[in-house]
C-alpha cells in the first residue's frame, strides 16, 4: 500500500462512518515508532505508521484510521478532541475505533540487554555496567585501582 491508496482509504472510512469528507491529506510516516498514527492540529493532516499495516495488517489500520479520524472531525467542528474529553469517547465508541493501538512486535521485543562486569585489580571490588567504560580513564572508587573488563554478557 502506498499513500495514494492510504487517502483513498481514509477519504472511504471519512465518508462511510463519519458521514463527512476527509479534504486533508493522508501519509505513512516512516519515523513513527510507537505509536499507530496521529492527527497534526495544524495543518490537519494524518499520519500512519506503515509498520503496523506490515505487521498487523489492514483490519488494524482501519481501526487506527477511525481514531485518527475521530481526532480530525472532533477538532474541526471545535469539540473536544482529546483523548479524555467525553466528545472524543462516544465518538470512538460509535464508529468502533479502538481507544489504543496493539504494541507492535518489533517494540515488545526490545533490544537485548548487556551487562559488562569490571574488577578492581588491587582490591577485586566488582562493578556491573550496562554499558562499556573506558578503563584509561575510570577506576576503583574504593581503592583507586586500575578496572580490567572481566566478561561481557547478552541477557534477553
Amino acid at each position: 500500500m502506498n499513500n495514494s491508496e492510504l487517502q483513498l482509504l481514509v477519504e472511504e472510512i471519512s465518508l462511510k462512518y463519519f458521514q463527512k469528507k476527509f479534504n486533508h491529506t493522508a501519509t505513512f510516516n516512516p519515523r513513527l515508532r510507537t505509536t499507530g498514527g496521529r492527527y497534526l492540529l495544524r495543518s490537519h493532516n494524518i499520519e500512519i505508521n506503515k509498520k503496523y499495516f506490515d505487521e498487523r495488517g489492514i483490519e488494524e489500520m482501519i481501526g487506527i484510521i477511525k481514531h485518527e479520524l475521530c481526532h480530525y472531525h472532533l477538532h474541526l467542528e471545535k469539540r473536544g478532541y482529546q483523548h479524555r474529553d467525553a466528545d472524543f469517547r462516544q465518538l470512538l465508541k460509535l464508529v468502533g475505533g479502538p481507544r489504543f493501538c496493539t504494541p507492535l512486535q518489533e517494540s515488545t521485543k526490545g533490544k537485548s540487554k548487556k551487562l559488562c562486569r569490571y574488577q578492581c585489580k588491587k582490591c577485586s571490588q566488582m562493578y556491573a555496567r550496562k554499558r562499556r567504560i573506558n578503563t584509561d580513564r575510570y577506576v576503583c572508587g574504593k581503592c583507586n585501582g586500575k578496572l580490567i573488563l572481566v566478561e561481557e554478557l547478552m541477557l534477553k
